[in-house]
């Protein structure tokens, strides 16, 4: 629940301040409940990424990243997730999509099994 509020909120701020809508990566994702706010599982980075637009983590090697959804469709390759900074509470999460492929996860916490359709606002850029 506490995701979904963070993202309800900074969706808000970003309106406000003349944020836009990107273009959806995929229409379905799969995620531990129908909120998509609990963690599916804690990923450990293998290897740097470099967000190409908003919608993305920008990813450095040995970050730990929670994984919340799984996109399904075309795109199938990219999960949303958060990254945190060196340690917990440094800064507050950054919420995005990161390739599957750069992370390994590391811990299971809860099947991601929900399959629950996407909507304009999990590709809104503030």
């Amino acid at each position: 629940m506490a995701l979904a509020w963070a993202l309800l909120l900074g969706a808000l701020l970003g309106a406000a301040r003349g944020g836009r809508h990107m273009d959806k990566l995929a229409e379905r994702k799969l995620c531990a409940d129908a909120d998509c706010s609990h963690p599916i599982s804690i990923a450990v980075a293998v290897q740097d990424y470099v967000a190409p637009d908003c919608r993305f983590l920008h990813v450095q090697r040995g970050q730990v990243l929670y994984v919340f959804s799984k996109l399904k469709g075309r795109g199938r390759l990219f999960w949303g997730g958060s990254v945190q900074g060196d340690y917990y509470g440094e800064q507050p999460a950054r919420l995005g999509y990161f390739p599957s492929s750069v992370v390994q996860e590391s811990h299971y916490l809860k099947p991601g099994k929900v399959d629950v359709k996407t909507d304009r606002w999990d590709f809104y850029c503030p």
